[in-house]
């Protein structure tokens, strides 16, 4: 089974590229969309969050207000690190059940939409790791157009983030959206090719066929076996 790692930075266009693979077949795992699960009303994940940042982070429902949080949370790295580490042992569990849904289902390629991969170090787990990247200028006219910010709020959105130009020394595949959707596709296109290039050994051995045709040649060898004896 190969685990492609999909990165990237706030306004970067890492969910268009998200949405090609999807697009095109290749299942993905999102890491906000299990994020977003983990902090529903009665869970672990919530009540851990509100017993750190009080009620007053809470709807009237009973639900974590997001953006609330997130406003929080941007502004004070103390308060941002504090929730990383109270929510990254239910996201981490919430990917890997996601991730053991799709070997079930004899997936071979899957992607791991993660913002914070390298952070979280879940680039470990994964190869190749592909970040999204776009130029600082582009960066900041995209969020500002995208949340109706002011460029004071989206710099401090973006500086909360590893730097862009860091993960892409990090990549093994770099896909440039500083461009038109034509360039982004035509450098997805490009990324797609290595994504889907056969197996390694290793990664098929890793695959639920590679497991049956182990657990086959080792129960076949052991009928031998007895038949020898």
């Amino acid at each position: 089974m190969r685990i492609v790692g999909l990165t990237g930075g706030i306004g970067s266009g890492k969910s268009t590229v998200s949405n090609l693979f999807k697009a095109n077949g290749i299942p993905v795992v999102d890491a906000d969309v299990v994020a977003r699960n983990v902090l529903k009303k009665g869970t672990g994940g919530w009540r851990k969050v509100v017993a750190a940042f009080g009620n007053e982070i809470l709807l009237p429902s009973g639900e974590v207000d997001r953006p609330k949080l997130g406003q929080i949370v941007f502004n004070d790295p103390d308060k941002r690190q504090l929730l990383n580490r109270l929510l990254a042992p239910y996201i981490s569990s919430g990917i890997l059940l996601e991730v053991l849904k799709l070997w079930m289902k004899g997936c071979k390629v899957i992607v791991l939409d993660v913002p914070l991969l390298f952070e979280a170090k879940m680039d470990r787990w994964t190869t190749p790791i592909i970040v999204v990247w776009v130029d600082p200028k582009t960066q900041l006219e995209r969020l500002m157009s995208r949340d109706g910010t002011t460029a004071e709020e989206a710099n401090s959105r973006i500086n909360a983030q590893m730097p862009l130009d860091l993960k892409k020394t990090k990549a093994d595949i770099v896909i440039d959206n500083s461009g038109s959707l034509d360039d982004l596709n035509e450098s997805f296109r490009e990324a797609l090719v290595r994504v889907k290039k056969p197996l390694t050994w290793t990664e098929f051995g890793l695959s639920r066929d590679g497991a049956l045709v182990a657990f086959v040649s080792v129960l076949c060898g052991v009928i031998l076996c007895r038949k020898a004896l």
